[in-house]
């Protein structure tokens, strides 16, 4: 082991089990010869609770985004998301270690950690590319907002009492306009996320595709969609909308939408890459992550049939 490999350790620190979680992961990095790398909170908290820690780096004073190699992230899927935004841009997988309760995105979990890390300085995983939406906020022709999402990009009404008038496009082609709580323009990976939750379907993450999924909407056609990776789809705020609406990306990247504005999201040429410990099938996950139920399940006599 050398201590010029760099890894990031990213937790919700303000919580006693991630705290101590990442206490655990800092110390074994240490006594194999690495220096953990930390942001700024994770350090002051971490370093309020274990002064004997040393050597420790911060990003972005020692350390630069581009000179981490793997990113270890301890919590549920939203602490993976924050880890999304530190790293993007750079080629570092992120690791996730559940302490949630879905943790949908993790690899692991919390009794799995030390042997977690083990497989992390063994450099023992793979890495799998999950497709992003590039997000554009438009006024007429001028672009004011510019982001990303790895689940999902969501239009919705800034006032509860008050309902949304958009109309939704495809592939600069308008589709259908209706009042409603909000549309959903989804990733696969996000398709098990407010998407989902929302109603639309569940998309494999080996496939490349956009999902529009309407919230609560008030019309005749307004089934979710799924379209290809290269399309565009936009929703506009109709100038009949009563008040503004809101932008929202991954839920935490946030943008105020007056009247006429135009959220367009496309596919982003920049992944998320994901560390995986075992190429398992995605149907698996699904089922243990949603504990959904398969006893009486037998499978196929002969696997050779069902191929």
């Amino acid at each position: 082991m050398t201590s010029d490999r760099h890894i990031l350790i990213v937790a919700h620190t303000r919580r006693q089990d991630s705290l101590e979680a990442a206490i655990a992961v800092c110390r074994q990095l240490i006594a194999a010869g690495l220096t953990p790398v930390l942001c700024e909170d994770e350090y002051a908290h971490i370093i309020a609770s274990a002064l004997d820690l040393a050597p420790i780096a911060l990003l972005g004073d020692t350390v630069q985004q581009g000179d981490l190699e793997l990113v270890i992230v301890l919590g549920g899927d939203g602490t993976i998301l924050r880890a999304a935004e530190l790293a993007r841009g750079c080629s570092a997988p992120l690791l996730g270690v559940n302490l949630g309760h879905v943790g949908f995105l993790a690899e692991s979990e919390r009794e799995d950690l030390a042997a977690t890390v083990d497989r992390a300085l063994a450099r023992d995983y793979l890495v799998e590319e999950r497709m992003t939406l590039s997000v554009r906020v438009k006024v007429d022709s001028e672009v004011v907002y510019e982001t990303w999402a790895l689940n999902e990009a969501t239009v919705e009404k800034a006032s509860r009492e008050r309902m949304l008038e958009v109309v939704i496009e495809v592939d600069g082609r308008p589709l259908s306009s209706f009042g409603c709580d909000g549309v959903v323009m989804s990733t696969p990976t996000g398709s098990t996320a407010y998407s989902f939750s929302a109603g639309g379907p569940i998309v494999w993450p080996s496939l490349d595709a956009m999902l529009l999924v309407p919230l609560s909407p008030h019309a005749l056609f307004a089934r979710p969609l799924v379209v290809g990776p290269d399309s565009a789809l936009a929703v506009e705020v109709l100038d009949r909308t009563q008040g503004t609406g809101v932008l929202w990306c991954d839920g935490r990247r946030t943008h105020e939408l007056a009247r006429g504005s135009r959220v367009v999201v496309r596919r982003s040429p920049v992944p998320v890459r994901l560390a995986r410990l075992s190429p398992g099938p995605f149907t698996d996950r699904l089922v243990n992550k949603f504990n959904l139920p398969v006893s009486g399940w037998r499978g196929p006599i002969d696997e050779a049939r069902d191929k």
